[in-house]
């Protein structure tokens, strides 16, 4: 199953896409896609709902935006230098352990939403990367049973400011959590639908140009290492979402350098996790 939000900013309802990419309003279900949705069997509850009700529920136009997949979960945590080769172009030692830091949930929006360069950024940039949804609270879960866990996958930008990130001092977070720095979707798919997601090809485009062509199989610490050991050091709840990395193809790894301007547009897919599009905006005013 795949499961959408739809409407203006901050009054999304939820929906559901089907196979032939029907998008379906599902919002007489009552209930949307938070914490506990997932906690309490959630995706179970709306498939039994939709075998009954599916053929009443109203078809959802092709103009529609849609808003972020979840509703704002309590935590974004990303792993970051998890494949080999971005590790490499950016000039930095294979981690021991996941390296890991936090973005900010007000950077989630919508997956054709515009991105915006924030006040004194000059080093804006991409990165495509596979996210995980939590079903199941977390804590202390051997790998063996961390699939047991997972709600579903969905598509993640992690935009990410290069300057506040590295040249600021402190933590990560400073350059990953601005407004706009998390473009989630177009939709979360549910296990089921994603045989393998530590071989998964993922790509992203920008103004056409592909920038970053790889697979999950270049992870350093595949799905079921990565949350086995955050779930170590932190209780993570149903809904959460879990940023596994980016491949190589940043602009940060390019010589020269190339970083986001205003007017620049992103691509950028996985294999069974949809498209997003995101056009760039200088921060108004600016």
């Amino acid at each position: 199953m795949k499961l959408i939000r739809f409407g203006a900013v901050g009054h999304e309802k939820p929906g559901v896409q089907l196979d032939n990419g029907t998008r379906i309003d599902v919002s007489n279900f009552a209930e949307d896609y938070t914490e506990r949705f997932f906690e309490t069997n959630g995706i179970e509850r709306l498939q039994a709902w939709l075998e009954i009700h599916q053929n009443s529920c109203d078809v959802i136009a092709e103009d529609v935006r849609l808003g972020s997949p979840i509703c704002r979960p309590s935590k974004l945590l990303c792993i970051g230098l998890n494949y080999a080769k971005h590790a490499a172009e950016a000039g930095m030692k294979l981690p021991k352990e996941p390296v890991l830091f936090f973005k900010s949930t007000t950077a989630i929006v919508g997956p054709n939403d515009d991105v915006v360069i924030p006040k004194e950024s000059e080093k804006t940039d991409w990165e495509v990367e596979l996210a995980v949804v939590i079903g199941k609270k977390m804590s202390y879960v051997p790998k063996g049973e961390v699939m047991n866990h997972i709600a579903g996958y969905v598509l993640h930008n992690d935009i990410s400011e290069r300057a506040f990130q590295l040249e600021r001092e402190g933590q990560w977070c400073k350059g990953k959590g601005c407004d706009t720095f998390a473009p989630l979707g177009p939709f979360v798919a549910t296990k089921d639908e994603i045989k393998d997601p530590n071989n998964l090809h993922l790509w992203l485009k920008l103004n056409g140009e592909t920038m970053q062509d790889s697979s999950t199989s270049d992870f350093i610490f595949n799905i079921q290492e990565a949350l086995s050991y955050i779930s170590e050091f932190m209780t993570l709840l149903p809904g959460d979402v879990i940023s596994t990395g980016t491949p190589f193809g940043v602009g940060m790894g390019l010589s020269p350098q190339r970083f986001l301007k205003p007017g620049d547009v992103m691509e950028l897919g996985i294999e069974g996790l949809g498209v997003s599009k995101q056009q760039v905006k200088a921060y108004p005013g600016k």
